[in-house]
């Protein structure tokens, strides 16, 4: 005779992580939720979805409840791989309704650098907000890090990609 398998349990944690990702994938029908947390990254210009006036405002549970990617690539700033996680760039741009030809990026030491938005379709960008399992510092280029899959394509592996994967984002400007 088969058993019915135990209902999962749900852990406070798992349960609000299931929450936020409910809200903010209805958000993607709607409005945006509004933030929780310290907003971590604010984008503003050819979005359709805002939560703060004329932008959206995302804190890092807002960001975390989008599917999440690991990344395991080689990068100039490191001597051995590392595995970044966090949602791809298309993800978050998806949920804020962005149309445009490019971002507009923006760290905070006020470092700017475009962004096609070709980029975030073509390829696997991540918004990385773990390296290899742990939140990333400010000293360690967090707490927002545009990562790029340099070592899936070999034309990635190039200055102009590099100096898009802007590391303590801050900031993005759809155009």
């Amino acid at each position: 005779m088969a058993t019915l398998a135990h209902p999962r349990r749900w852990s406070r944690r798992s349960l609000l992580g299931w929450l936020a990702a409910s809200a903010l994938l209805t958000a993607r029908a709607s409005t945006l939720p509004a933030p929780t947390g310290p907003v971590v990254l604010t984008i503003r210009g050819r979005i359709e979805r805002r939560n703060q006036g004329s932008h959206a405002a995302l804190d890092l549970a807002m960001l975390e409840a989008l599917p999440q990617h690991h990344l395991l690539t080689r990068t100039p700033w490191d001597s051995e791989p590392v595995t970044f996680s966090g949602p791809r760039l298309r993800d978050v741009l998806d949920a804020v309704g962005a149309h445009g030809q490019r971002l507009r990026a923006v760290a905070l030491d006020d470092y700017r650098v475009i962004i096609p938005l070709e980029d975030a379709q073509r390829y696997d960008v991540i918004v990385a907000t773990r390296k290899n399992g742990a939140r990333m510092s400010v000293r360690q280029k967090g707490p927002l890090f545009i990562v790029y899959p340099f070592d899936h394509a070999p034309q990635l592996r190039d200055r102009r990609y590099y100096e898009r994967s802007i590391w303590q984002l801050k900031a993005l400007e759809v155009e």
